[in-house]
């Protein structure tokens, strides 16, 4: 939806309304700004010691393929 239709829209809803549209459009910006700040900046290193480790033998073939190599 593009701006003019939106302020389209807008202009054409009674007094009331208007003021309600006003109240949610602050409270998705107070939300998205929140939510922007709950984000924790990302850190080097901070995923260490979170994977784990595959055996040694993990590219090694599978016994069953045997017959097919």
């Amino acid at each position: 939806m593009s701006d003019v239709e939106l302020l389209k829209k807008v202009s054409e809803l009674p007094e009331n309304l208007k003021e309600e549209l006003d109240s949610y459009i602050d409270f998705l910006l107070q939300k998205h700004a929140e939510a922007d700040l709950s984000k924790k900046p990302l850190k080097f290193g901070m995923m260490k010691d979170t994977f784990i480790m595959v055996s040694d033998d993990f590219d090694e073939p599978l016994d069953d393929f045997k017959e097919y190599m």
